[in-house]
C-alpha cells in the first residue's frame, strides 16, 4: 500500500514444480582470495538441489484489506487539478505564434519570389554565359543564375536546350548543337595546338 498500510492476515500456499527444472546455483565469496581470482566462472558456481515447491503468501481477503483497498481507488480517481477562485485580474503573456524573425524570413520569401520577367535576350545572354562554364545544369541553377520565373524560364530553356531524360546526365539542360559555341572554341584551341606541333617539327627537321 501506498500509505504504509498493509494487510493484517496473509496465507501460505505451496504449489508443485514437478513439471519444471529449477534449481539453485552458488557462488563462493573469492573476495579474500587472490589465487582463485583466475578460476573460471563455470568452475566457481556449485549445485545446490532442485526446487520442487514454489510457496506464495497473499494476504487474506477480508473486511479490512477491502477497506483499503477501496480507499486506494478513490485516492487514485482524485483529480490533481483543483479550480481557485481569484478576487483580482493577473497578468496573461500570450503566445506569439509569428516571431519578428520568422516574419523577416518570409518576406525575404515573398521578395525573391515575386520576380520580374527581364528581357528575353537579356536572360538569353545569362543562359549562354552559364553554359560556357558548364555544359549541364538543372532548372533550380538556372533560377538562381538568371533570377527568373520557373515557367518563363522554361519556354525560354525549350527554343535554347535540349532536356535530357536519360542517365547519365538525367533532368539537366544542354545546349542545343547550334548554340554550342563552346564546342567551336574547343576546335579552334586543338588547330591552333596542331599548327604549333607542324612548326616545331618543321624546325627539328631544319
Amino acid at each position: 500500500m501506498k500509505d504504509g498500510k498493509i494487510p493484517r492476515e496473509h496465507k501460505v500456499s505451496s504449489h508443485s514444480l514437478k513439471e519444471m527444472t529449477l534449481g539453485v546455483l552458488s557462488e563462493p565469496d573469492l573476495g579474500s582470495s587472490s589465487s582463485d581470482a583466475a578460476v573460471s566462472e563455470t568452475q566457481q558456481l556449485s549445485f545446490e538441489g532442485q526446487v520442487i515447491h514454489k510457496l506464495e503468501c497473499q494476504p487474506v481477503v477480508d473486511d479490512y484489506y477491502i477497506n483499503q483497498k477501496r480507499e486506494a481507488v478513490k485516492k487514485a480517481a482524485q483529480s490533481l487539478h483543483t479550480v481557485k477562485l481569484i478576487d483580482r485580474p493577473l497578468n496573461g503573456y500570450k503566445p506569439i505564434s509569428h516571431h519578428k524573425h520568422n516574419v523577416y524570413l518570409e518576406q525575404m520569401k515573398k521578395a525573391e519570389g515575386k520576380t520580374i520577367r527581364d528581357d528575353k535576350d537579356k536572360v538569353m545572354e545569362l543562359l549562354f554565359a552559364a553554359f560556357e562554364n558548364h555544359q549541364y545544369y538543372n532548372i533550380k541553377d538556372l533560377h538562381k543564375i538568371t533570377r527568373q520565373p520557373i515557367t518563363y524560364l522554361k519556354e525560354i530553356l525549350k527554343d535554347l536546350c535540349n532536356y535530357n531524360v536519360k542517365y547519365p546526365h538525367k533532368n539537366m539542360w544542354e545546349l542545343k548543337p547550334e548554340y554550342r559555341h563552346y564546342k567551336l572554341a574547343e576546335k579552334a584551341v586543338e588547330n591552333s595546338v596542331y599548327e604549333v606541333h607542324i612548326k616545331l617539327c618543321f624546325t627539328v627537321q631544319r
